[in-house]
């Protein structure tokens, strides 16, 4: 069995990378879903983070309220470390045990898709890491597209990240995704190809 970590910045690319490795026939785990679950109602992650950051962020069906959540940690270096102390173990744990149940149904490909793979240190799931870049022009292009955000929003979430360069040095396979869809699909039926053999 083959795991990918597959990751890149805001409007890179990684989750159409992702869905098309999906359809040739690699399972697809996404962190941010892991992520959700880990922040369920009752959990021990729940009750860490009602602690750590008080009441207010509890919503009326008592999830955790990830708008208020985001407006604390973004606005405090210190939150977003306390926050990512609770919450990037227990998702580390929960993703190593989903692998392993993928290794025993006898899955041959599996690819994280993780927007923090490096960040977070998760690289030890991984058996390889798989990088998506687009240039800054492009990526502002897309997001503005998809988000609706200012320019100027999206680029401070731009350098609020790894830039490519320190992503695509920690990478085995670098996918530059400037072009359309199409250019992208034949890329990554190529990497698809490679990896099979």
């Amino acid at each position: 069995m083959k795991v990918i970590g597959l990751t890149g910045g805001i409007g890179s690319g990684k989750s159409t990378v992702s869905r098309f490795l999906g359809e040739m026939g690699a399972v697809v785990l996404d962190a941010d879903k892991v992520g959700h679950q880990a922040y369920q109602p009752g959990t021990e992650t729940w009750k860490e983070l009602v602690a750590a950051f008080g009441e207010d962020i509890v919503a009326s069906d008592s999830t955790i309220d990830r708008r208020k959540l985001g407006a604390i940690v973004f606005a405090d270096p210190e939150a977003l470390a306390r926050l990512n102390r609770i919450v990037h173990p227990r998702m580390f744990d929960m993703m190593k045990a989903r692998i392993e149940e993928y290794r025993g149904q006898g899955t041959e490909v599996i690819v994280l898709e993780a927007a923090i793979l490096l960040e977070a240190n998760w690289t030890p799931l991984v058996d390889e890491v798989w990088v998506t870049v687009a240039s800054e022009s492009t990526v502002v292009q897309r997001t503005r597209e998809r988000t609706g955000l200012p320019e100027e929003q999206i680029k401070a979430r731009i350098r609020s990240q790894l830039s490519n360069e320190e992503r695509s040095q920690q990478a085995k396979v670098v996918i530059t995704n400037d072009g359309d869809l199409e250019e992208l699909r034949v890329k990554v039926e190529e990497l698809w190809q490679e990896l099979r053999k």
